[in-house]
């Protein structure tokens, strides 16, 4: 369809999983994509070669999202290698869990820094490119957990709620802008990392879930086409979840 043609998109942490699935899509819709991840792995190298083959330009930007120098160093070189950047798909996060009476400080701030900080540090890096332009669209994955919260995971849902009110924030003052900002927030997505759990603990969060099944990478990734691109030109300031009725 081309919903993305002529355009440029940063996604951060797209070596595999949602990220990758995203970039995918990106690429097959017409998008020139610029992708980061904070390793040089196979995967990592894999994924430019794939994207380029797909017929758009494609770059892989060795980067840590939770550095605030490092952010703006690598949007500036994009920004230098692509001409402008339409839309900023902050998709980096990790994991510490642990019930609090167990949590590390080193625990809770690692997460805050990885999956808060680092929206911040990337969205203040393409914000000035996108106010030349007068446009853009920045989407920012949080979680179910960043909504309804989840015993354990205090720090990642602390993490991922603080995602939702940057998102709304941004979105007000960017709006004159013609910027746009929402939030994604995925439930139980079957990736490389769920497959590492016990069977017993998959079919427990299938039971719990109205569709009973886990969704996809894809899936998701066509959500945050629609938010990427101009079929959503009128939606900012929002949180989709993606979860299969799991969160309401």
């Amino acid at each position: 369809m081309g919903l993305l043609t002529g355009k440029t998109a940063i996604i951060t942490g797209a070596s595999r999983g949602i990220g990758k699935s995203i970039a995918l899509l990106f690429a097959k819709e017409g998008a020139d994509v610029a992708y980061t991840d904070i390793v040089e792995d196979d995967n990592f190298k894999a994924l430019e070669k794939e994207l380029t083959n797909m017929g758009v330009k494609a770059k892989g930007y060795v980067s840590d999202a939770s550095s605030f120098t490092g952010s703006q160093e690598t949007v500036d070189q994009i920004v230098k290698d692509f001409g402008r950047v339409d839309a900023l798909i902050n998709n980096a996060g990790i994991t510490r869990d642990n019930l609090l009476m167990r949590m590390t400080e080193d625990q809770w701030d690692l997460v805050m820094t990885v999956n808060l900080k680092s929206i911040f540090n990337m969205t203040k890096a393409v914000q000035r490119t996108m106010l030349k332009q007068r446009s853009g669209s920045v989407v920012n994955m949080s979680s179910v957990v960043g909504v309804g919260g989840n015993a354990g995971q205090s720090n990642y849902s602390a993490s991922k709620a603080g995602i939702i009110g940057f998102t709304k924030s941004i979105a007000k003052e960017l709006g004159s802008r013609n910027i746009r900002c929402n939030a994604i927030a995925p439930g139980f997505i079957v990736t490389e990392m769920t497959d590492q759990l016990p069977e017993e603990v998959v079919k427990g969060w299938y039971e719990k879930i109205p569709l009973k099944r886990g969704g996809t990478s894809e899936e998701v990734a066509k959500v945050t086409l629609f938010l990427a691109s101009d079929l959503s030109s009128y939606v900012s300031g929002q949180t989709i979840n993606v979860c299969g009725a799991m969160q309401t």
